[in-house]
């Protein structure tokens, strides 16, 4: 398990300890985090899973490609550089102890 904390537009924190192989987009949801609308699934389709990545242990995800790139374009909430879907973050020890900041509105 990889420990993952999400932050909800309301500055509430929720830690969980998540599977790897999941999707962050995944854990938020079934986790009930408040703000991960996820319309499309997980499918990178949508972009209502926007969050922004904060603390050291964003430098260690992957950068995003050319498909989430292009939907951070259409986000809600304000795009800035540390925007990510949390549906293209997967699961792995390497990420552990991520924070995660949910954008203020998804659509």
């Amino acid at each position: 398990m990889v420990k993952l904390t999400f932050i909800e537009p309301s500055g509430a924190e929720v830690a969980i300890e998540a599977q790897e192989g999941w999707s962050a987009m995944q854990v938020a949801t079934s986790k009930g985090v408040e703000g991960i609308d996820a319309e499309c699934g997980g499918s990178c389709a949508c972009a209502t899973c926007h969050c922004y990545v904060e603390g050291d242990v964003a430098a260690r995800l992957p950068a995003p490609l050319d498909g989430e790139l292009a939907m951070l374009d259409n986000v809600a909430a304000e795009r800035r550089p540390n925007s990510r879907l949390s549906c293209q973050i997967k699961v792995t020890p390497e990420i552990e102890g991520l924070i995660l900041r949910v954008a203020e509105v998804q659509s």
